[in-house]
């Protein structure tokens, strides 16, 4: 059994580390509350968007839509989304895992490349060689330091140069989906070329777009309105993994906070075990030095 003090020293250490983990769990807290809202009005806006990107996309021609060419698909671009910080349970790992998993399974037969956005993505990805940063901006870890529209833009903007121009023929996105604090979601979804969309058997392929009018004329929405719209779509990307992080990360502090308990409490019943223990040991030798003295 391992001596007093060393148990003592145990128990600082683990009630230190409990406070450290409890506060952490709430500044996850605070922080998720704030991207959990950002998600929730994000969410409608960026669905509802997502729809008529697909339906008007449907609409255009090969020359018209230049973000909707269906082409072989030769060559892949992998945007892994992580966070910048770990003590967050499987939070980064998966979105690793899922990322090397598509590189050897879903696209072995292509050429496939991957951008990091996330410091701890940056970290898992840039000595290998699918890695680049070819037209980014940004450093990986900067997005989160100041994460608004903009500077997502400025990552979203040179990928969908390199799609116009051909370097890639299609990108995809994988990130940690926000369900709940207690619960993410690895998603894999498609960004470019944009999706057609789901039709029903009795209409064909531009009967989707037929109840739109476009205003001022199609020319000026191909234009403007569908690279915002996919620069929109990153950001939601992005802030959805934002709250995940904070829901992974809160979690994770709460069970680690819930085990520094239940080691605080054996390592003090060990203590007090171990105390009684020396203290009886103590009292029989009084009493045996006493027994012997007495004979």
């Amino acid at each position: 059994m391992a001596g007093l003090k060393e148990i003592r020293s145990r128990i600082t250490s683990v009630n230190s580390t409990r406070q450290i983990t409890s506060a952490m769990k709430m500044v996850s807290a605070a922080k998720l509350r704030r991207a959990q809202e950002a998600v929730e009005r994000m969410h409608p806006y960026a669905e509802k968007l997502r729809e008529l990107l697909e339906n008007v996309s449907a609409s255009l021609d090969d020359t018209e839509g230049v973000y909707s060419q269906q082409r072989e698909v030769k060559k892949v671009l992998l945007v892994a989304i992580t966070s910048n910080r770990g003590l967050s349970g499987a939070f980064n790992n998966n979105i690793i895992k899922t990322v090397k998993t598509m590189i050897n399974d879903d696209y072995m037969d292509a050429d496939v490349s991957v951008l990091t956005v996330g410091k701890k993505a940056h970290d898992a990805f840039k000595r290998t060689p699918n890695y680049t940063d070819e037209g980014q901006k940004l450093e990986p870890n900067e997005i989160f330091d100041d994460l608004s529209f903009d500077n997502v833009k400025a990552i979203a903007e040179p990928i969908m140069e390199q799609f116009a121009d051909q370097k890639y023929d299609r990108v995809v996105l994988v990130y940690n989906h926000f369900i709940n604090a207690a619960m993410q979601q690895v998603q894999k979804e498609q960004f470019l070329p944009i999706k057609p969309p789901k039709e029903d058997s009795s209409q064909d392929k531009k009967s989707a777009s037929s109840d739109y009018i476009f205003e001022p004329n199609k020319e000026d929405i191909v234009r403007e309105l569908i690279p915002k719209s996919l620069k929109i779509q990153f950001y939601k990307a992005i802030l959805d993994s934002w709250a995940s992080e904070h829901g992974a990360r809160m979690t994770a502090m709460h069970k680690a906070t819930d085990n520094a308990g239940d080691l605080l409490k054996d390592l003090k019943l060990t203590y007090n075990k171990a105390r009684q223990t020396s203290i009886t040991n103590e009292i029989l030798e009084i009493v045996s030095g006493a027994e012997a003295l007495n004979g």
